[in-house]
Order: structure tokens, then sequence, then C-alpha cells
């Protein structure tokens, strides 16, 4: 490793990485209000005093003082030299590390990249004194008037305009710098038409959207056309400052207007933007005439748990969604959430939110589908799920973008939903994902008989209790694998109190899934000791030798993080533990109707089918 490596690419590299994740990786990280906290990895303590910050992508520990940015972090962390910790981050992100082996070269990019950086922001300052001195400012400011914006609104996003001529930028920045031409050209703000032998300005009478980064600076602009001239709107074009593949307008704002920023909106032009802050509904964004990006996801997840996406009503819109979602699937897990909204035919969120209000608007964006809910409706579309055709067709859509999700809850609830729809089962699903996939199912390894030592923060010594004894836990296997079994049980290990208002172990008598024993035993012992805890169950189940192998399951378990600050862990863990149920009632079922094909039912199984559908249709 040898050459400097570029201010440019660090600036880049952290602006890509999200700090909680960086620090999730290594430490144990556990959500305290808009921030995460855990137990400072620097110097010792007993209770958590170290902080990570994801709106602001630093971490800091109030005993020890340590603090900083990601690569930070992972240098003081790993012990790694400032370049080794850049090679590392960047590994995460699909990043190679150039290296500047000519200091001259490197040192001169920079100042390159920083004077189009000042440049940017000399022409925002420009188009902003158009809008209010040019001759034919008018027609901008009647436009902005008509569209409802006021002067403290087009203040706020630096709204400005470029009047009619070929050069007025390319003659104002000819007074302030030597080589105008040069910056102009890399920062996109002139065209060169290299038949002719011309250069020009690239925005002509049109009103001028500032694009800000995070930290505020002027990296590109939008430009909205006050003619019939195509395109309406003009984008700035690719540059060392400018990729629109990873920026949001209105982010910025959204940011510096937002008190508590929870979610985000995602509309599709710059105006719906301004006129929704307008409106008071500052937390809005667009993407600058791209489809969504899973850059763009990344970077909206470092700031929020939940996104909105917007569109018209209409066939153009459905496709966007669908876009939308396809970019969706691989980026959620447990406790993010995207929404689909969409809108009335003919309508946009200006228009909208002017003639209806903004409580009006924003009830729609609180009542917008859920991303599995829309998932599975968009993938049905135009599919019959009565025959076994269509049932096939939606399956083998469905399941390689199951497949891709991370890991999660959610992934194993929207495999359910597949079942149920599909009247397949969950191995069924399984198979037919791994021949699609072309990949061998997940190796599962038998638990071994001796339990290894507890991990910290779950099993932590407390007072021994009176030994008690609990069923045996059959079929016990270990593994990290998510599903409806697991799930319940790492919310009950998070929050054992919840196990009294849960269903009774034997009503999952039936049930033959991975670890079921495990769950049973689990309610069984916080059921019938409610003051139990991880630690006294860890201690009493140490002396049990039926029961002690069951911790390294346990151990394993507890690595799965429900997110539980950001969901309703007692409707999570009921519903997990419900849909349970539901498959004993469903097996049940499908046993008395094969035996009735054999041979007529008795009496006690007429009653007990009659009794199953009453329990299946008030379920549904």
């Amino acid at each position: 490793m040898s050459g400097r490596i570029p201010q440019h690419f660090i600036d880049d590299l952290l602006a890509r990485v999200n700090i909680v994740d960086v620090v999730d990786s290594r430490i144990k990280l556990k959500r305290a209000g808009k921030n995460y906290s855990a137990l400072c990895p620097f110097h010792k303590e007993k209770s958590p005093s170290f902080s990570v910050s994801a709106d602001k992508q630093f971490y800091y520990c109030f005993g020890c003082g340590a603090g900083g940015n990601a690569l930070g972090f992972v240098m003081e962390f790993e012990r790694l030299s400032f370049p080794e910790a850049v090679e590392e981050l960047a590994k995460t992100v699909g990043l190679e590390v150039p290296h500047e082996h000519d200091r001259e070269r490197d040192v001169a990019k920079e100042k390159q990249v920083k004077k189009q950086f000042d440049l940017l922001e000399e022409a925002n300052q420009f188009y902003q004194k158009q809008l209010r001195s040019h001759s034919e400012r008018e027609k901008a400011v009647a436009y902005l008037k008509k569209r409802g914006v006021s002067g403290q609104i087009a203040a706020r996003f630096q709204l400005g305009y470029a009047p009619p001529g070929w050069d007025n930028l390319q003659q104002h920045i000819a007074k302030e710098q030597a080589d105008a031409d040069a910056l102009l050209l890399a920062s996109g703000m002139m065209v060169e038409n290299e038949e002719r032998g011309r250069r020009y300005d690239r925005f002509r009478d049109r009103i001028m959207f500032p694009i800000r980064d995070m930290r505020g600076r002027t990296i590109g602009f939008g430009a909205r056309v006050l003619t019939n001239e195509k395109p309406k709107y003009l984008n700035s074009p690719e540059t060392d400052t400018f990729h629109k593949g990873r920026e949001l307008y209105g982010l910025y704002e959204a940011r510096q207007n937002t008190g508590t920023l929870e979610k985000l909106l995602i509309v599709e032009g710059y105006m719906d933007v301004v006129s929704l802050a307008q409106h008071g509904l500052t937390w809005s964004v667009a993407t600058l005439g791209t489809a969504t990006t899973d850059a763009h996801l990344e970077r909206i997840f470092k700031l929020v748990n939940e996104v909105v996406f917007c569109f018209d009503g209409d066939a153009a819109g459905r496709q966007a969604a669908k876009r939308a979602l396809h970019t969706c699937v691989p980026v959620l897990r447990d406790g993010l959430m995207a929404r689909f909204l969409f809108l009335p035919d003919g309508e946009d969120p200006d228009t909208l939110v002017r003639s209806e209000g903004v409580e009006a608007f924003s009830q729609r964006v609180n009542e917008s589908l859920p991303f599995s809910e829309y998932f599975f409706k968009a993938l049905s579309e135009d599919i019959d799920l009565t025959s076994m055709d269509g049932r096939a067709r939606f399956s083998t859509e469905a399941l390689p973008l199951i497949r891709t999700m991370q890991v999660s809850v959610l992934q194993q609830m929207m495999m359910d939903r597949v079942a149920e729809m599909t009247g397949l089962s969950i191995d069924q699903l399984d198979t037919i994902a791994n021949l699609h996939a072309k990949v061998e199912p997940p190796v599962q390894f038998e638990a071994e008989s001796v339990a290894p030592a507890p991990q910290r923060g779950y099993f932590e010594s407390k007072p021994r209790r009176q030994e008690q004894r609990f069923e045996p836990v059959e079929q016990v296997r270990s593994g990290t694998r998510i599903n409806l079994v697991n799930s319940a049980i790492s919310i009950l290990m998070h929050r054992p109190d919840l196990a009294a208002q849960a269903v009774k172990p034997e009503e999952l008598d039936g049930v033959l899934l991975e670890n079921i024993g495990l769950l049973k035993a689990l309610l069984h012992y916080f059921q019938n000791t409610p003051d139990a805890s991880l630690g006294t169950l860890a201690l009493d189940w140490q002396h049990d030798p039926e029961l002690m192998p069951n911790l390294l399951v346990l151990n394993e378990i507890s690595q799965l993080d429900p997110v539980l600050s950001n969901v309703d862990a007692q409707v999570l863990l009921n519903d997990a533990l419900q849909r349970l149920v539901a498959r004993k009632t469903e097996k049940q079922l499908r046993d008395l109707t094969q035996l009735s094909r054999e041979r007529p039912l008795t009496s006690e199984e007429k009653v007990l089918l009659a009794t199953l559908l009453a329990q299946r249709n008030n379920s549904q």
C-alpha cells in the first residue's frame, strides 16, 4: 500500500458507509431513542456510556471521551493505521481505494474540486440575484406565485432564475475566475459544441433549483423551463461533485427544517418538494431524474427508519412503483420500513396538497401500503391464484425476490404469506427456492451436549432460584436461520415479561418445527416463574441434564435482533405464535380431510372438524 488517498475519495466513502453498521458489526448496539448505545470498547465500564448517532454519523463515549467518525472507530477498535482503516471500510461497500503516487497531481486534483464547489456556489448566488433583479424575472416570479411558493420558501430552497441568453453565467464567472471556461465545463455549467466550436450556458430561461449535499454545499442544479421548450426539467450532468444516483433533492433542507426527522417521502419533482414544504410537510425529497437506487436507500436509512414512495396512479406510476419495490427488496431488514402511496389519476403531490390541504395529504401518507402488502399485490396482479398454474407462476416470481432479502423476521413472514396464498408448505417453498437459485439448502448441525460459556448481556449472573422441573426439549438443533419459532424465542429472550400474555405451551402441541420444544419450554418457564430472567433460567437449566444442552441454541438465537424499539414486541410475538397455532390447525384439517376420503368420520372427528373450521374462519 503506497501513495496518498485522495480526500474526495475519503469524503465519498464516509458518505456511503453507515457508522451504525460499522460499529454494530464489532460491538452489539442497542437502540436508545434516536441513537444507539453499548458498553464502551475502549475502557472498562459496567453501564453503557458509549453512544452512536446515526444522524450525525459520529460516536462518543461519555466515560472516556473517545469519539469520531466511522474511520476513527475502525482505526481505534482494530488498531489499524489510517490507510488500513480506509481499505477495510472500502471493502464493505465494494470500493477500490485509489492511491495518488504523484503528490503534486493529488494536490492539484483536490484544488480543482474545491474550485468547482466554489464556482457552483457562485453560480447559485448569481441565479438567486437574477430572480430578484433581472429585467425578465417577472415571468419566473409569476410562475412561482402561481404554484403558491412564498418568498420565505423560495429563500429556504435558494431558488433562482437563469435569464435568457447564451453566456450570462459565463460572463459573470469570467469576472471572478481566470480559468472560468475550464471550470464551467468541468462543473457541467457550460456546454461545448465541438462541431461549431461554440460554448454556451447549459441553463437558460429556467427556474433554478440548487441541489445541495449533506453539508449544504451546492453540487449541481435542476432547472424548469418557463416556455414550451423540451425537456421540461434539465439536470446537471455527472461531474466530480455531482452523482445523481446517490443524491436527493431536498434532503439537506429536510434535515435542517424538520425537528425530529422520522421518515422521508420520495416524490418525483423539485416543485413537489417545494410545494409540500410550503404547506408544512418538510420531510419530502426527490430523485434527480432517475429511479430510486440502492445507494439512495442506503443514504436514507442512515437517517430514518421509514421511507414512503409517492407515485401517480397511472400505468407509468405503477411501473415506477414496481422498480422501487425491486430496489427495496435486498435493502430492507427488520426495523426498516418502506410504504407505497398512489395518488389519484391526474394529481401530483403539488396539486393535491394545494387542493385538499396538508392534513388530508398526510392522512394519505399514513394510510399508504406497507412494503409487504404492496409486494403481494403487485406480484399477484393479473395472476389467477385459484388455478394451479397461477399459483406456480406466482411462486416462481415471488420466491427469488424474497430469497434476496436480508435474513429477518420480515423475510420469514413473507415466506409464510406465500405458503398461505399457494397452499404449499414452508419446506416445499424452500425446495422450490433452492432449485430456482441452484443452491443447496443451508446445513443444520446437531447441538453439542455441553453448553458453552454464556454470552455477555444475555446470561448475566444472578442468585439462583429454587430448582424446578420443566418439560424436556425434543428435536433441538442449532443454527441461526430466522423463522417463526426462532423469532418468537428471540423476542422472549429480550422480553421475558411478554410470556405472561402469550399462548399456553400446550396450544403448540402438534406443531412439528425446528426448536418448537425449546419455545414451549421457554413459555412454560416464564409463565410459571413470573419474575424470572435469562440469568435465572441459565442457572436453572445448567443443573438439568435434559435442558442444559439447549443453552447452546439459546446462545445462537440470542444473536437474532428483533429491533424491538421500532415495533410493538407484544404484537410481533403474538402474531408469530398465532401463526404457529394456525399451522397446527391447518395440519389437523388436512389430516381430517384426508381421513374422510378413506372412511366416514366418527362423531368426535366431525365435531373436531367443525371446531377447527370455526377457528380458522374466526382468525381470517
